[in-house]
């Protein structure tokens, strides 16, 4: 495998590049021939010159017939797919969960498939863990997007006019996009309390210098990939009533909640947004996977009956697209890089990262979650 083709995302909502101008360089150096898509990285402020200054060729959509290996952000559409060349390797984000049409599309193409949110949370994996990666950089825009919408100031301030209280923000889940929202916050002057059902993030929290909110759910925990475990019914309810609380005195709200293939689950009810304040704002980062937050909705703002605002953006990483693309480029050249032998890219299936992610191996969707 030699010819490697980026393609241009198609998706309006998307401005990140799967794969920018100097890692170009890079794979061009270890021998690969390296086309992107014209205008691909142009909504990430990357011009086609920048890529041809880097010695890669600028194409069109059809070098895909052409190409070994194809890299994008978002999947590619079925139609696409087919004018893959067969035999090739394509590597995206793929939710295979959820878009059983799309592998199918490629098993028909006999293309093997890779799909990003698969690799494994391990510590060798953790140069391609495009889900880090874009989870960090989504938590940071979260509050950004909050501050920019609260009609508040961030930090505290003593005036001669008085004493201005800070933001109070409220950060529900603390994975990769909870931490990075709590540290922006804090970094910003805003006081921060967090939540999270596993008991074992509580020493990040502080370490942070924000306050964990200790609610007793009772039996709870983490799963071997270091998601938090699904939550049953009674517990959802007991963390609802305790979270109403705190809230209610919140300007900020931040939910982060996603599990990977499931429902996201629903934390913040109506009844707890009616009991927030006027103008308070909340971000939830799962609306694509349904929502955390009743009445949110994907890609929109809204705002409820007693005018709290509710962010939907399913791409928050995507309003700062070059330094998300910078991210993901260099996922794909690890990814790259770690499959790499004697100057060859290989399908080694018997490497656990490799096992993994790949979803459709040679016209085969041997999993029958995928199926």
């Amino acid at each position: 495998m030699k010819k490697l083709f980026v393609e241009l995302e198609k998706d309006p909502r998307e401005t990140r590049v799967a794969l920018i101008p100097s890692d170009a360089k890079k794979l061009i150096s270890a021998g690969w021939t390296v086309c992107v898509e014209k205008d691909a990285g142009l909504n990430a402020g990357f011009s086609d010159k920048e890529y041809e200054d880097a010695g890669a060729q600028i194409v069109g959509s059809e070098f895909a017939k052409e190409a070994d290996f194809v890299v994008s952000i978002r999947k590619p559409s079925e139609e696409s797919i087919k004018g893959y060349k067969s035999g090739s390797f394509h590597l995206s984000l793929l939710d295979p969960f959820n878009e059983k049409q799309t592998l199918k599309a490629f098993a028909d193409a006999n293309v093997t498939a890779a799909s990003f949110e698969m690799i494994p949370r391990s510590t060798i994996a953790q140069k391609m863990d495009v889900l880090s990666s874009q989870s960090n950089l989504a938590g940071y825009c979260a509050v950004i997007r909050a501050a920019g919408l609260s009609n508040k100031i961030m930090p505290m301030m003593m005036t001669p006019a008085g004493t201005i209280s800070p933001l109070k923000f409220f950060i529900i889940g603390v994975g990769v996009a909870g931490l990075q929202a709590i540290a922006t916050a804090k970094r910003l002057g805003a006081r921060v309390e967090a939540f999270d059902t596993r008991p074992v993030v509580e020493e990040q929290v502080k370490s942070l210098g924000a306050k964990f909110v200790k609610i007793d759910l009772g039996q709870t925990g983490q799963t071997a990939q270091g998601y938090a475990k699904e939550l049953t019914a009674e517990q959802i309810e007991m963390q609802r009533k305790a979270m109403a609380k705190v809230c209610a005195q919140a300007d900020v709200v931040i939910t982060t909640a996603k599990l990977f293939g499931r429902k996201a689950p629903l934390l913040v009810t109506a009844e707890m947004v009616a009991g927030m304040k006027p103008n308070s704002v909340i971000v939830d980062m799962a609306t694509a996977g349904g929502g955390n937050v009743e009445g949110s909705v994907a890609d929109e703002t809204v705002i409820s009956a007693n005018g709290v605002k509710i962010v939907g953006d399913t791409c928050l990483e995507a309003q700062v697209p070059a330094t998300a693309s910078q991210m993901y480029s260099a996922n794909v050249v690890n990814f790259i890089g770690h499959f790499t032998k004697d100057g060859n890219f290989a399908v080694d299936m018997e490497d656990p990262i490799m096992k993994s992610c790949v979803v459709v191996k040679e016209g085969r969707i041997d999993d029958p979650r995928f199926q």
